[in-house]
């Protein structure tokens, strides 16, 4: 059974997790495990959270929400370290998980703004409603109110 629930690192399942995604050139979940460990991010700000997705209790994949740091806006989240391990993928696991974040964003945020890291990733994307955009620090939008000026 497919589940997704708030996790807070280190959890089972990871370093797995982080190694495949590494052997796939996705860097950046070195990025969210030095930044955890750091304090840097821990995706505890006000509507932030780290979310993983577990099938019979392995852990599958993992995604995040903050609020955006390139915006310096309260009010733009931004969906983060988000990878799917290659076995679950297709499988509709990407599609639960982003958008189990795009609910929490919602009730946070009046948009939120991704980086695709590949072009699978920016269909998925989307599907679900993202906007393509040209922006320095982001590739897609979402929003959910009527905001000025995001891009």
């Amino acid at each position: 059974m497919i589940s997704i629930a708030r996790i807070a690192l280190p959890v089972g399942g990871f370093d797995r997790l982080h190694a495949e995604a590494r052997a796939e050139g996705f860097n950046f979940m070195d990025t969210l495990a030095d930044d955890w460990i750091s304090g840097v991010n821990r995706f505890d700000g006000p509507g932030e959270l780290l979310f993983g997705q577990f099938d019979d209790g392995e852990l599958i994949a993992v995604g995040g929400l903050n609020r955006d740091p390139f915006m310096g806006r309260d009010e733009v989240g931004r969906i983060r370290r988000v990878y799917v391990r290659p076995a679950w993928r297709n499988r509709g696991a990407g599609r639960a998980l982003v958008t189990a974040l795009i609910e929490q964003a919602r009730t946070h945020f009046s948009c939120v703004r991704l980086r695709a890291e590949s072009a699978d990733a920016a269909r998925l994307y989307e599907r679900l409603g993202f906007v393509p955009i040209d922006d320095s620090s982001a590739t897609h939008v979402l929003r959910f109110d009527r905001v000025d000026d995001l891009r």
